[in-house]
């Protein structure tokens, strides 16, 4: 029954007398039903202490003024856009959902256009697919009352939404309380753009592992480390987060360093980083690992030409793979079943996997060189294939490591220095190895292993002394193995390091706290005063009502005594 209707007098039961009975009857003026789809994202409080009517975000819990002919539901429709809590994308679901379910579809414009921007940009679909003939007719024949967007409102609401995003994402930036991690890479496209990409990595409040890409924009010329600075320190304070870097990994080479350099010192200028920025700069571990390998497959010998243009001899032509594959037919036990794929210059590791796909396919290459004259060059001999078998094997490890700490999805910090000492075992039994083919790449490797990893990163190594199954233990089993007599200083080295940093956060939350104690000490006297106040005022109340009590008992008792002495 509605709180707003009055009482009336009615009569319940037949042939029996008539009895009042009250009821909640409709009042006079009805209440009209809330019927915009924005209540489906807010829970209705009621009137406050002012009579006016509150409505409760259900993602982020925030209270706004809404209801009602003066405010209605403008302000939390707003709120829509701008809440960090609901996804956007959902809410058109949802609302599809439930009309559905209610029998009827109502479009709302302005959802289902943010909704096509958003799958415009996620299948990176052209902007004038809105102006094909038959996609229009297609739109129409589905719902005649939709009116598709131009290629130009179709623009304009991606910007809209990209907007949107990104001041969610800003206030997710400002509002957590922990450090942010950069990664930053520039490059040339094939019209001779350069580009620049930063990249925010931090965790959120629910303690999960985010990345986000802060810009990707045009970055023209010159591409010298100071201009670098500038821009990437530009990107930092539009985000608002320029005093809140811990670090910043970028890849190796020396424009990046003068960029480090410049970029550390104007952070650095109101004290933001920590250590003095010590901790600043951290070098691409992949993009090491890359330089390592990439130069000395340089000197692996004619074998791995001869696999390359082997391929690319077959990969040419339909009919040619048509006729490798028959020859399959021939050799018992072996199947054609990973496709011969080609590397990459720019990437060591497709070289690693172009041999690999080969290697299993030998004796296919022997028998297609003796139907195919022209593949006789291409096809290496017996122990040619011995020697990159071997290759391979030695590849192997950096292939693994490379596609480990190349994962997105997962953390890296605590791998990098198993990875980084167990390559650094394989390039010291490289330089025993009998093949002298594999002993002169593993002392080229290990040159170019000195000049960047000689002393390991020491803030990615806290990384495996912070995780539980590695700790302090496995630095000191680690470094003995590289080198007993350095192996104490430099565990002591990376101890040291950490227990700065723990006291750095320790008198920054030190200072955090007295900032914050100083207000609520203020405010504990106050209500230490009140609750005084009010303590006093019940104990008064309480030994009032007491001494009633006690004069009713007595009352009582000499009433029942007089009683008594009367029949007596």
């Amino acid at each position: 029954m509605n709180s707003e209707t009055v009482s009336n007098l009615v009569t319940t039961g037949v042939g029996s007398e008539a009895a009042p009975v009250e009821i909640d009857a409709p009042s006079s003026k009805r209440l009209r039903q809330a019927t915009s789809d924005v209540w489906n994202f807010f829970k209705k409080l009621g009137p406050d202490k002012d009579g006016v009517e509150r409505a409760e975000c259900k993602g982020c819990k925030k209270v706004f003024k809404a209801g009602g002919k003066r405010y209605g539901t403008s302000t939390i429709k707003r709120h829509l856009d701008s809440c960090t809590q609901i996804k956007h994308e959902d809410i058109g679901q949802t609302i599809a959902e439930l009309q559905l379910k209610m029998g009827s579809l109502k479009i709302d414009l302005g959802v289902a256009r943010d909704m096509f921007a958003g799958y415009v940009v996620a299948g990176d679909k052209p902007f004038n697919m809105v102006d094909d003939r038959r996609f229009r007719n297609w739109v129409k024949y589905i719902s005649p009352t939709l009116k598709l967007p131009s290629r130009n409102t179709v623009k304009a609401d991606i910007v809209k939404v990209h907007k949107r995003e990104a001041a969610k994402l800003k206030k997710i930036l400002v509002s957590i309380p922990n450090r942010i991690c950069l990664t930053s890479d520039l490059w040339t496209s094939s019209t001779n753009e350069g580009f620049i990409c930063l990249t925010a990595h931090f965790v959120d409040e629910n303690w999960k592992l985010q990345s986000k890409i802060l810009n990707f924009c045009h970055m023209p010329p010159p591409h010298t480390g100071y201009e670098l600075s500038f821009k990437i320190f530009t990107l930092l304070t539009e985000w608002k987060v320029d005093k809140k870097i811990f670090s910043i990994t970028l890849d190796n080479p020396s424009s990046n360093d003068t960029c480090v350099k410049h970029l550390k010192s104007t952070l650095d200028v109101h004290g933001s980083l920590l250590c003095g920025g010590e901790f600043f700069h951290v070098r691409c571990s992949a993009h090491i690992l890359n330089l390592i390998v990439q130069d000395e497959m340089k000197i692996c010998g004619d074998a791995v030409c001869k696999i390359r243009e082997g391929i690319k001899f077959l990969r040419k032509s339909e009919s040619r793979m048509v006729k490798f594959k028959e020859c399959f037919e021939d050799i018992e036990g072996l199947e054609y079943t990973t496709a011969l794929c080609l590397d990459v210059p720019t990437r060591w590791n497709s070289l690693y996997a172009m041999l690999a796909s080969a290697i299993p396919y030998k004796k296919a290459f022997e028998l297609y060189k003796v139907k195919e004259a022209g593949f006789r060059e291409y096809c290496p001999s017996s122990d040619e294939w011995r020697r990159t078998e071997k290759i391979c094997d030695f590849l192997l490890p950096f292939y693994e490591t490379t596609k480990l700490m190349s994962g997105t999805s997962y953390p890296t910090s605590n791998l990098y220095f198993l990875q980084v000492w167990q390559i650094q075992l394989i390039l010291m039994n490289s330089l025993k190895n009998d093949e002298v083919l594999i002993r002169n790449m593993g002392e080229k490797m290990m040159i170019k292993f000195k000049k960047y990893w000689e002393e390991y990163s020491v803030v990615l190594a806290f990384g495996a002394v912070l995780d539980p199954r590695f700790k302090l233990n496995t630095l000191v089993h680690c470094y003995n193995e590289i080198d007993p007599i350095s192996a104490k200083d430099k565990v002591e080295h990376v101890k040291s390091k950490l227990y700065k940093l723990f006291e750095v956060y320790d008198q920054n939350s030190s200072t955090t706290v007295e900032s914050s104690s100083q207000p609520s000490s203020n405010f504990s006297q106050a209500t230490s005063s009140a609750i005084g106040t009010q303590l006093i005022k019940i104990v008064g109340v309480s030994i009032f009502i007491y001494l009633i009590i006690c004069i009713f008992y007595f009352s009582c008792f000499l009433i029942h005594i007089l009683f008594v002495m009367q029949r007596i």
